[in-house]
């Protein structure tokens, strides 16, 4: 017989419920079953909690998730029950062309945890084996909830080839952004220029490793960068806040022959002003965007390396977690977060 769990269920954008509800069926041969220990909330949940929905109703929704192993099925032999494991949310279908190729993030026919099908929300999610990386005891599982963020940063730090000697802008300093800014110093970068509007994310920025702060509330992020570079411009740009705006700066502040990468998500129209859109000719810019965090061998490097740079203490974690909540306030934290009720910059639910 199926047991019972608490799971907090999207039955519509806007209506999350914290329930009662069956734990997920049976487990597959190559499948098992996660006791999930801690789930983060990323910007795309508040979104698709709160305004867009999931594809499906009801869903419940978390991709950001690590736990234990609670069952595991027939097939599996190299994991057991009490095994602390990240897991992967995306399941890509392994056939497509872009599958074939090791490029898992541009499938054409994915699944996906959390928004496709049942997420880290819950006490429980079914997972397929190939799904899991081991988590060692080094890393907690707080930290461990955060490392889906992390490889998603990294997979597009790779992606643009930051290189020893690189000064790096990061636009937006939210979970992403944070990570951005370790990751190019992580990289070999000897100078990241952090940007945002808000103060205590400049302070985050500052206390894990950015070399200089500039806040676009209070003065022209441009001519800032400007000043700091001696008017060179930077080798490299990240784009982490997501808007049309920020997108246009990282066009004015990148040296000739440099790179941008787009991590953020935009939320309206993208309008590049005439005179940033000469600067992509006449400077010969690369722009880049990233989206996921897999490549092959499935799930891919950026999950493994990011997990060692968090374990052997180079990549900060624990700094940007500036929340944490029970499950069962899962309603309330989010309406909280959609209406900016207060500065935050990664949330984490604390499970079984």
């Amino acid at each position: 017989m199926r047991e019972l769990m608490e799971a907090a269920v999207l039955h519509a954008p806007g209506d999350l419920r914290v329930e009662t509800v069956l734990t997920p069926g049976k487990i597959g041969g190559k499948e098992v079953l996660v006791k999930v220990r801690a789930a983060g909330i990323c910007g795309s949940d508040i979104d698709r909690i709160m305004k867009t929905g999931t594809y499906s109703f009801p869903t419940i929704p978390g991709h950001e998730f690590c736990g234990e192993i609670e069952e595991t099925g027939r097939e599996i032999d190299d994991y057991k029950k009490g095994d602390r494991v990240l897991v992967v949310p995306l399941l890509p279908c392994f056939r497509c062309e872009f599958c074939r190729q090791g490029n898992f993030g541009l499938c054409d026919d994915y699944n996906y945890l959390g928004s496709r099908t049942d997420g880290g929300f819950a006490r429980f999610v079914k997972a397929p084996a190939r799904n899991l990386i081991r988590l060692p005891d080094e890393v907690s599982f707080r930290q461990g909830a955060c490392i889906e963020p992390a490889a998603v940063t990294l997979h597009g730090i790779k992606k643009i080839n930051v290189s020893t000697g690189d000064t790096v802008a990061v636009i937006g300093c939210g979970t992403l952004g944070l990570f951005a800014v370790q990751l190019a110093k992580i990289s070999g970068s000897t100078r990241v220029i952090a940007i945002d509007i808000a103060s205590d994310k400049l302070e985050l920025a500052d206390l894990i490793g950015a070399d200089e702060t500039v806040n676009a509330a209070e003065s022209d992020p441009v001519e800032s960068v400007k000043r700091i570079t001696g008017n060179r411009g930077v080798d490299v740009a990240v784009e982490a806040a997501g808007s049309s705006r920020t997108q246009d700066q990282c066009l004015r502040i990148t040296k000739k022959n440099g790179n941008i990468l787009y991590l953020g998500t935009v939320h309206s129209d993208v309008v590049i002003p005439r005179e940033s859109s000469e600067r992509i000719v006449r400077y010969e810019l690369t722009i880049k965007g990233a989206w996921n965090s897999c490549s092959a061998p499935f799930p891919g490097t950026e999950w493994h390396d990011a997990l060692e740079y968090v374990k052997k203490g180079s990549l900060k974690i624990d700094p940007l977690i500036t929340h944490e909540f029970e499950l069962k306030e899962a309603p309330r934290v989010f309406s909280d977060l959609a209406n900016k009720k207060y500065s935050f910059t990664k949330v984490i639910f604390k499970m079984n």
